[in-house]
């Protein structure tokens, strides 16, 4: 955003250890020389930046000299990365600092023994759960909401996750297993209109609030049973993936476990508190591959967009599966190939 016209214009940013140069487009080409520069030491930064409801991508760099730079991304990934090389590149005289800013770009793990039912118990605990508040919005009234961002403040704040990203993909996965819904039009539209990854909003303008879910009861016929022995192979890879139902066609968080010697990709469900899984299948004869960003492919349903990879078994059996990032997509394509 401009100093003296506050309109929005495109630059190419640079950043250096100490600074953040930004140079003008012509052509498609950066120009030779930087249009502006912003001086890192003493700089504070708020990532997200809620001050413009309707730009949810901003970062906010506010210089010693108290001068404000507002910097809009193109997507939450790119806002997300950019903000922790920035903040890296303001403490990169503390060591420590940079480490923990590294590991925290590393994919998202639920912690070890916490289960989304913890989580929620937590939430509502009377005196250290989130805050619930009544909420007016489009002359709508609606009780014991509490917003996004206040929720990915929360799960920060509460060492359920170490980033905003992390705590938007673990509140994602709240609102698919149905702990918690949008109520009004912000938080209501997004579900409907944006990406997967997206239809959470960290914003203070988006509500929700504590939904009842019921407890499915599974008879033991219908429980799936697993061989110990496609169990006890060696751990290649593990994280969570979005994968698409077979019989709704909805689709849900999960952990996924690839496991060689013998060669196994199975599924849990992060909802429940046993560690046993909810699907899987042998890898034995598989075929996997990327599938094009351009559209959405046959055989998948939703509003879905991009990183998605398909497993075919060797019993014609179709997995479609969406990671959140193409690089993350690579990664597993790559670690499940001398698998098949």
């Amino acid at each position: 955003q401009g100093h003296i016209v506050c309109n929005w214009k495109v630059r190419w940013f640079v950043l250096l250890q100490d600074k953040l140069l930004y140079y003008k487009i012509e052509g498609g080409k950066k120009e030779p020389s930087p249009k502006g520069r912003i001086l890192l030491d003493g700089c504070t930064i708020t990532c997200p930046c809620l001050e413009y409801e309707n730009r949810p991508l901003l970062i906010k760099l506010k210089t010693k000299t108290n001068t404000d730079y507002f910097l809009e991304c193109c997507s939450r990934e790119e806002r997300d990365s950019w903000a922790l090389d920035i903040t890296g590149a303001i403490h990169a005289g503390h060591p420590v600092q940079v480490q923990e800013l590294h590991r925290m770009k590393n994919s998202f793990k639920l912690l070890e023994n916490i289960s989304l039912h913890h989580i929620v118990e937590r939430m509502c605990d009377s005196s250290t759960g989130i805050k619930l508040t009544r909420n007016l919005q489009q002359g709508n009234r609606y009780k014991e909401t509490f917003t996004g961002s206040a929720l990915v403040d929360w799960l920060i704040s509460n060492s359920f996750a170490v980033s905003r990203f992390e705590a938007i993909t673990l509140a994602s996965m709240l609102m698919e297993e149905n702990f918690i819904k949008p109520v009004g039009a912000r938080s209501t539209e997004a579900t409907r209109f944006s990406d997967l990854s997206e239809q959470f909003l960290d914003d203070s303008t988006a509500l929700y609030m504590f939904a009842e879910s019921s407890k499915k009861n599974i008879s033991s016929k219908e429980e799936l049973q697993f061989n110990i022995s496609e169990l006890s192979g060696t751990i290649v890879k593990q994280g969570f993936l979005v994968k698409q139902g077979h019989k709704r066609k909805n689709w849900k968080v999960r952990r996924f476990v690839l496991r060689a010697d013998p060669a196994f990709l199975h599924y849990y469900d992060p909802t429940k508190v046993e560690n046993r899984p909810v699907g899987g299948f042998s890898l034995r004869g598989c075929l996997v591959s990327a599938l094009e960003d351009n559209g959405v492919p046959a055989g998948v349903k939703g509003n879905v967009q991009g990183n998605l990879f398909k497993i075919i078994t060797k019993n014609d059996i179709h997995y479609y599966i969406q990671a959140s990032s193409k690089a993350e997509r690579a990664q597993w394509i790559e670690a499940i190939k001398p698998l098949t």
